[in-house]
């Protein structure tokens, strides 16, 4: 019986290829883009829960007047000493950069991390050759992932040759593991035994002070198991206490953060290491899924409604010869589910061979493997019969309800009144897809906002080099300047956007009793003008004899220092005392207006300026547009001569800004995408209701024609009632898309409003995309004889 039903819907489908290739296609694309994106989540939601212990990690981290996820270095052996029921207790101090040196061969290489002989008793990674346990117990020693491994020895034994290490250190390889997964927030390419630096870090007292820390120290635990954290948690204030003193237990918390949360605690922004997300992001993108397997299921709906008044006889013909109703209800079905198992195939095709680009674009590690697992394959069979019952039910049941004897005479009916089924569910289309404009929309205006706007200084054409030999910027700088192409340069501690320097301050005569945290940057006299940092008030940074043991300066501050001061005027600031990092006695001589230093994800913190030339160990660069690369080369071998041994290497400050949002970058990428393929199959959903309406209206558009109506009539004839659909659909989406989009601009300190030109041009969008679909079926109705379609009957 059932290979009847399938073998006389597959002859059905057959002789129908045009309406078949159509919902096959609607289909294929619904499905793909759902498989995508649940691999995508899945990959998202999965951050470093590949380690066997990962529900029981917890990471140590810093909240005494900011959330910082660096602490001391003391720490962890105190934690080991203090809680001997944990399990296991490790330190990491991840470095961004470093240079590896083989043989002549220099390489500049990213994500080193210097660990401790524990670290391999808290995290999991597969080890291909070498010894987990022993690996890293000794000074000098390196572990290398296998890509780095081949890129350094090739097909030749890793083990136990030398590497060097910022021309300072040489390390023998003791170890080669797999590649790191993409999903974690430790994404190394090297570990080098922390014993290598541990005196070092000792005689400069890394090793015993508590607010001595350095920028990507992490300290790691491991709970037993069924162990509650609040256990450790509430001992951590006598910890403190014990260790170090009362006051710092009083005003530092150390906070301990899930290994499972770390890639999703927005409250750690100033981690770059590994940027975070909200798990809300993700969420939404499953949202996104289910709206465009509606979207799919409904143009199948639509197109099987219109074509169910063409197969209206073939049903009274069955019917007459005794066909029961429920065999009509699985020969139908059964085409669906013939035309959901190939949009299935091909989907699964279009998705292997687009991954690659895909995670390209969406800048994560997705590959095949991932949709032969078991998860992946119950979803996506639950999906296929969701989508078989939801897009072959209504049809089924609708077409297999005609009666014989007006079938026979082409007179079934399927509407219901003015407003159809099939009209509220192209509404419903229309409502999504402008949804989606809008968000889409919304999110290119953040990330213009984000990188182009309201920075508060000019970053365009500037590049960030460092100085590796401070005793040399002076012949650096005169080089450079020679160079016709170098418009400007300044040294400084960092350009605006490198956060390197942070400490407490406070004003006691100006009531600011408790520290408060301000972020410090090191500039020379020329830094102002060349990044145009706009004076309010005072005099700029002048050169003076400033060394590391002056406890005296002058500075420039922002306005979010002066309003923490409470002041309001920047006049009024000139003059008054501000005492930095415990114990600089600080003068202001002038407030600059705020620039952004971080991301718009918080709001401005105070800045103070100063003059330091022994912190100077970066060079900004302002080249001009013109010959961009010829002067970029110039640059290297200026800077190379200069520093012959280290490896030339710069940054666009654009590039460092945009990193800041690569996040959104990947929303916004994934927002585009989406919703234009969500687009796309609403278009055939409306293709498949104007045929619909053309096919019932045959008649009526060859007695208008006959009485004169013209070809501009007629298409306005079949457009009018859409455009009543789109402006219910936009009274539907509007409300939904701002509620939506609103609460998402929420997670950022600085945001754009929502305007009306954003759904402005959502439906102007929506009334041109429709019109285009529309036109095809119109002007074709138009233009067919009059005489054919009044002997229809």
């Amino acid at each position: 019986m059932l290979k009847n039903y399938f073998k006389t819907a597959w002859r059905s489908l057959s002789r129908q290829k045009a309406y078949s290739l159509i919902n096959v296609l609607g289909l294929t694309l619904g499905i793909a883009c759902s498989i995508v994106i649940f691999l995508v989540v899945q990959y998202e939601l999965a951050y470093d829960r590949f380690h066997t212990k990962a529900d029981r990690i917890y990471r140590v981290t810093l909240n005494a007047i900011d959330f910082n996820p660096s602490v001391s270095m003391a720490i962890a052996p105190k934690i080991r000493n203090d809680f001997p029921e944990l399990k296991a207790v490790t330190q990491v101090w991840f470095h961004q950069s470093a240079v590896m040196t083989l043989g002549d061969t220099k390489y500049e290489e990213k994500n080193l991390a210097l660990v401790d002989q524990y670290f391999t008793s808290v995290f999991d990674y597969k080890w291909l050759e070498g010894n987990a346990k022993t690996a890293l117990n000794e000074p000098n020693t390196i572990v290398l992932t296998e890509t780095m491994a081949h890129k350094y020895f090739g097909d030749k034994e890793a083990m136990g040759k030398v590497v060097r290490l910022d021309d300072k250190l040489d390390l023998k390889v003791t170890g080669v593991i797999e590649d790191v997964p993409g999903n974690t927030h430790l994404p190394f390419n090297f570990l080098v035994s922390f014993e290598t630096v541990r005196k070092d870090m000792e005689k400069r007292g890394a090793m015993s002070e508590f607010y001595w820390i350095n920028n990507g120290a992490f300290t790691y635990i491991v709970l037993p198991e069924n162990y509650p954290v609040k256990n450790v948690q509430s001992r951590i204030h006598s910890f403190v206490e014990k260790n170090w003193s009362k006051q710092l237990a009083d005003e530092a918390r150390l906070p301990l953060q899930p290994l499972t949360d770390i890639h999703f605690d927005q409250r750690y922004l100033n981690n770059t290491i590994s940027y975070t997300t909200s798990r809300e992001t993700y969420y939404a993108l499953i949202a996104v899924a289910v709206l465009i397997i509606i979207v799919a299921c409904i143009n199948f709906i639509n197109l099987a409604t219109a074509q169910a008044i063409r197969r209206a006889k073939e049903v009274g013909v069955r019917k007459v010869l005794g066909v029961r109703r429920s065999q009509l209800i699985f020969q139908f079905l059964g085409e669906t589910t013939i035309m959901v198992f190939a949009a299935l195939l091909l989907a699964l095709l279009v998705t292997c061979l687009f991954l690659p680009q895909l995670s390209k674009w969406l800048d994560i590690k997705i590959y095949f493997g991932q949709l032969a697992t078991l998860q992946t394959i119950s979803l996506i069979l639950a999906g296929t019969v969701a989508i078989i019952v939801l897009a072959g039910c209504y049809p089924a049941f609708v077409q297999s309800a005609f009666k014989p004897a007006l079938s026979l005479k082409n007179k079934a009916d399927i509407s219901s009144g003015k407003l159809t089924l099939r009209k509220s569910l192209v509404a419903m289309q229309f409502a999504i897809s402008q949804v989606m404009i809008v968000g889409t929309l919304v999110v290119a205006y953040q990330m213009d906002f984000f990188q182009n706007r309201d920075l508060g200084f000019n970053k365009d054409a500037v590049i960030s080099l460092g100085i590796p030999d401070a005793k040399k910027a002076a012949t650096l700088k005169q080089e450079l300047l020679r160079n016709p192409g170098v418009k400007a340069l300044s040294f400084s501690s960092g350009g605006p956007v490198y956060g390197n320097f942070f400490c407490p301050f406070r004003s006691p005569e100006l009531g600011v009793a408790k520290d408060d945290v301000t972020e410090m940057k090191f500039i020379d006299e020329t830094y102002t003008d060349m990044f145009q940092l706009k004076m309010l008030a005072g005099e700029k940074i002048v050169r003076t004899a400033a060394t590391e043991k002056d406890t005296t300066y002058n500075v420039v501050v922002n306005e979010a220092m002066i309003h923490k001061l409470g002041i309001q005027n920047p006049r009024d600031a000139i003059g008054k005392p501000v005492i930095l990092n415990g114990n600089w006695y600080c003068t202001i001589q002038g407030v600059v207006q705020d620039f952004q230093s971080e991301s718009k994800h918080k709001k401005i913190r105070p800045c103070a300026l100063l003059y330091r030339e022994d912190v100077f160990f970066n060079a900004s660069v302002k080249i001009y547009p013109a010959n961009m690369d010829k002067t970029l080369a110039a640059i290297n071998k200026t800077w190379s001569g200069l520093f012959p041994d280290k490896v030339f290497k710069y940054e666009f400050l654009d590039d460092h800004i945009a990193a800041w949002y690569r996040q959104e970058q990947k929303e916004y990428t994934a927002f585009k995408m989406f919703a234009g393929i969500a687009i796309v199959i609403g278009c055939l959903g409306l293709y498949g209701l104007v045929a619909f309406a053309a096919a019932q209206r045959t008649k009526e558009v060859g007695v208008r024609k006959v009485l004169g109506a013209s070809l501009t009539d007629i298409v306005f004839l079949f457009s009018k009632e859409f455009i009543w659909l789109i402006a219910i659909a936009f009274l539907i989406a509007a409300p939904i898309a701002y509620y939506v989009m609103s609460n998402w601009l929420q997670g950022f300190a600085y945001h754009i409003n929502i305007g009306a030109e954003i759904f402005v041009i959502a439906i102007l969008s929506s009334i041109v995309i429709a019109a285009c679909t529309i036109a095809y079926q119109a002007i074709k109705a138009a233009v067919a004889n009059p005489v054919m379609a009044l002997r229809s009957e």
